[in-house]
């Protein structure tokens, strides 16, 4: 026994229903997304997103693009105070020429003859 609605059967109103909805249409439905109106949104908001996403990616890369620059600055202040010592220590090796000038000029100093050289050795056996 068919149930009838206004004179039709339910079996005549669902080919109905079904021939005015295409398959598709239900399913943009469960989607929000009945209208053109309501599209443009989710690909508004889709676009906000993802805009968002590249900002946090952004700074992220860049925190650690500022702390590799700032290891690199530390590195290259200590490779400034390492130089600095090196041309230190290569003026201090060239000092004993000028010692050696000195000590010939103002105080009359020489250079010993092979004869006046005495070598003075340390004895192990005594104390």
């Amino acid at each position: 026994m068919k149930k009838t609605v206004k004179g039709k059967s339910r079996d005549a109103i669902k080919p109905a229903q079904s021939a005015s909805h295409p398959t598709s249409q239900p399913v943009l439905l469960w989607l929000g997304v009945g209208s053109r109106r309501s599209l443009m949104l989710f690909l508004l908001l889709g676009t906000v997103l993802f805009s968002g996403l590249m900002v946090v990616k952004t700074t992220h890369e860049n925190r650690f693009a500022f702390n590799e620059i700032q290891m690199l600055r530390e590195e290259a202040n200590q490779l400034d105070v390492e130089w600095g010592q090196l041309l230190l220590e290569q003026s201090t090796f060239g000092l004993d020429g000028r010692i050696e000038q000195k000590a010939v000029e103002q105080l009359r100093m020489q250079v010993p003859e092979i004869d006046h050289i005495v070598m003075v050795g340390r004895d192990a056996r005594k104390p």
